[in-house]
């Protein structure tokens, strides 16, 4: 063997066991944590959207949101929903944290 294959055939070698060690490894794209859901990607702008009128009096409205579903963003949109008396609603929120994005969905506080 010639001395210059035999040094391109040890420096391949080389260089594949010290690549070997190294694990490359994709951040995932959503992770769900007890209460709310994180995403790497910022959501779609809001949907504006049109209201009518309440089904009923004292009926409010729960305004549309972005969920991530399937690894994708879909959009719910918005419906009326009747009160719950001694409770009222916060709406569905994400909010920037750390290079990702956290959603916590609407829910119902007692007071």
């Amino acid at each position: 063997m010639r001395l210059i294959t035999v040094k391109a055939v040890l420096a391949g070698a080389l260089l594949a066991a010290t690549l070997s060690g190294c694990v490359v490894t994709a951040r995932p794209a959503a992770v769900v944590v007890p209460g709310e859901v994180v995403v790497n990607t910022a959501p779609p702008p809001v949907r504006y959207e049109t209201i009518g009128v309440a089904p009923s009096p004292g009926y409010f409205w729960v305004g549309g949101a972005w969920f991530w579903e399937g690894g994708r963003y879909a959009w719910h949109p918005g419906y009326w929903h009747e009160p719950r008396a001694g409770y009222h609603w916060v709406a569905h929120e994400w909010h920037p944290a750390g290079g990702s994005w956290h959603m916590v969905p609407g829910h119902w506080v007692r007071g």
